[in-house]
């Protein structure tokens, strides 16, 4: 899967690259996302965005135009994502639903990243992002049923 990972702190490209194990193409940048840098996703598949990121509906329409199928947020905070212009788009989103502030820093971002990537796994296989799912179609909330449901993650294929 390509993506693009917005608002990029130095410190997380070790964490992320660690977690990606070279599994997807994933373009770093510093910018966050906005009307004015969307064009970055172009040619990408997912878009990996922070709190600060502008997530708005114009933006997810610029999104949509670009390919974009994903929208996964490094935060359990999805407010700045409009999950309903997101679902309008067909676009799933999901967040990192663990806040990791009981533990030491490097470990937090470290789980942090292998949330993301793993909700770039499940979504590459076709599979709900289990209980980081963000969605306004709510998979986990309908419980759908599926044979390939993964029994620790709640993941269910779209």
């Amino acid at each position: 899967m390509k993506a693009v990972v917005y608002s990029t702190q130095s410190f997380e490209k070790e964490f992320l690259a660690k977690a990606n194990k070279k599994n997807h193409d994933i373009t770093l940048i510093s910018n966050a996302l906005g009307i004015d840098t969307v064009n970055f996703a172009e040619g990408k598949d997912a878009v990996i965005v922070f709190i600060n990121d502008d997530v708005s509906s114009p933006v997810i329409k610029k999104l949509k135009e670009f390919g974009i199928k994903y929208i996964a947020t490094r935060s359990s905070d999805t407010t700045n994502i409009d999950i309903k212009a997101a679902s309008a788009a067909g676009m799933k989103v999901a967040n990192v639903p663990q806040h990791f502030s009981n533990q030491y820093e490097a470990e937090a971002y470290q789980k942090t990243a292998e949330q993301i990537i793993k909700n770039l796994n499940n979504w590459q296989a076709n599979k709900c992002a289990g209980k980081a799912c963000a969605c306004a179609n709510a998979c986990q909330k309908n419980n759908i049923p599926s044979k390939n449901v993964s029994s620790d993650d709640n993941q269910t294929p779209y």
